[in-house]
């Protein structure tokens, strides 16, 4: 045989070779995709159906449902589905779950007025109405704790979507944990106006300084506020109005803190308008 057939034997084998890989290669491809599309399916439409008729109809391709929620309608009768996820005509692979809403028809309860109740009562109260119970929150107060200050939807709504009422209940104030505050702004303002406003932040005012004092340094009250942080532009103020102030604006400080003030005095003892200013 010669050199040069043998090559040609050579090159064919080859060729064929490489033919039967892209063959196998491109079959293998189209097996995966049949595969993979076989097992995907179009979601249903089962808005509108019974439970039971939802359960067949998702089941007849090979998917299951979930009753997530329960809603109020006005259009669909109770125990049919109002809302379905994924969409329909969604492609889902096979034994895909879908997420259900049902209805509860119209509204036949009315939401019960548990305000002033304690949280076990007004639990008890809305489930005896078959009614869920959503978010309970609670809030420190003064007034008596384990006690219903708010609920949401409030008492006697109509026309509600969801038969769910959240409540806010009253807490006892921790005394080993006080609520922190910002300092208000105080400078500026008159004498009754900045305890005015230091009361609505749970502060009180105290060491003031006299307005009529004589000189800054020199208050008649025994124990100055702090002049560290108290500046005393005084012609920018009104007569007796406040100038300063201990614990400064802005500073986060604890409910019951007394603050310091220093009033601006009735003779001022910064030079007149004319005089020229020290450089």
């Amino acid at each position: 045989m010669s050199t040069q057939l043998r090559i040609k034997r050579l090159f064919n084998f080859a060729l064929g070779s490489m033919a039967m890989i892209a063959v196998a290669v491109v079959s293998a491809f189209i097996t995966m995709r049949l595969a993979i599309h076989g097992r995907e399916v179009e979601v249903p439409a089962l808005a509108g159906l019974s439970v039971d008729d939802a359960q067949q109809r998702a089941s007849s391709k090979g998917l299951s449902i979930n009753v997530e929620n329960h809603f109020y309608s006005t259009s669909v009768p109770a125990g049919h589905i109002l809302s379905q996820s994924p969409s329909p005509g969604e492609t889902v692979r096979r034994d895909w779950q879908v997420r259900v809403t049902e209805s509860l028809g119209n509204q036949r309860v009315a939401i019960p007025d548990v305000i002033g109740q304690s949280e076990r009562s007004a639990t008890i109260a809305l489930r005896r109405l078959s009614l869920e119970l959503g978010t309970v929150s609670y809030i420190p107060t003064d007034g008596p704790p384990d006690t219903i200050i708010a609920q949401t939807p409030p008492p006697n709504a109509e026309n509600i979507d969801g038969p769910r009422v959240s409540l806010l209940v009253s807490q006892t104030a921790d005394a080993q944990s006080p609520q922190a505050v910002v300092m208000p702004t105080l400078t500026g303002l008159s004498p009754s106006s900045a305890a005015s406003r230091a009361a609505a932040a749970g502060l009180h005012v105290v060491a003031n300084q006299d307005p009529n004092a004589a000189a800054q340094g020199e208050p008649n009250n025994p124990n100055p506020a702090p002049q560290s942080n108290v500046a005393f532009d005084v012609p920018v103020y009104a007569s007796g109005n406040v100038i300063g102030q201990y614990p400064a604006a802005g500073h986060r400080v604890v409910r019951g803190t007394g603050v310091h003030l220093t009033y601006a005095q009735n003779t001022p003892t910064a030079p007149a308008p004319d005089a020229p200013s020290a450089q």
